[in-house]
């Protein structure tokens, strides 16, 4: 039973890490979007904001995974190294949005809020999940 009660709350706590990493990149979208992130995907239902914003948490989501499953069985460096790997990746999502935008023409803020599905979203939303899945194998 003691094991069941450990277990769980390091399990609590990787996922309380994840929630705040996932927080964060939704904050760093909603900065990279030009309006209210949470009105254009829930209210306007604009697909293009909605799929850099999944592909923003399912980044975060690869690299947290890797840094738990790289930490050996050591809670405190597996929460440690989530956090840690976690931001580091969030801040070169962040640097890669802005690169992309620098190097295509147009702005991919005014893009991501368009109602039309752009081909551009694809390419950023790509960015997202490749840098997470760059660093995951990095952490390995």
């Amino acid at each position: 039973m003691q094991n069941l009660v450990t277990d769980l709350l390091v399990t609590l706590a990787y996922g309380v890490v994840g929630v705040v990493l996932m927080a964060i990149g939704y904050v760093l979208v909603d900065v990279a979007t030009p309006g209210k992130l949470h009105e254009l995907i829930w209210t306007e239902r604009n697909r293009n904001a909605a799929l850099l914003l999944t592909s923003n948490l399912a980044g975060v989501g690869i690299i947290v995974v890797a840094a738990i499953a790289a930490s050996e069985d050591d809670f405190l460096l597996g929460l440690v190294g989530s956090a840690a790997y976690g931001i580091v990746g969030l801040v070169i999502m962040a640097l890669a949005f802005v690169l992309l935008d620098a190097l295509t023409p147009g702005k991919l803020g005014t893009l991501l809020v368009d109602q039309q599905p752009h081909p551009a979203v694809w390419v950023s939303a790509m960015v997202h999940l490749a840098t997470g899945a760059i660093i995951a194998a990095a952490i390995s």
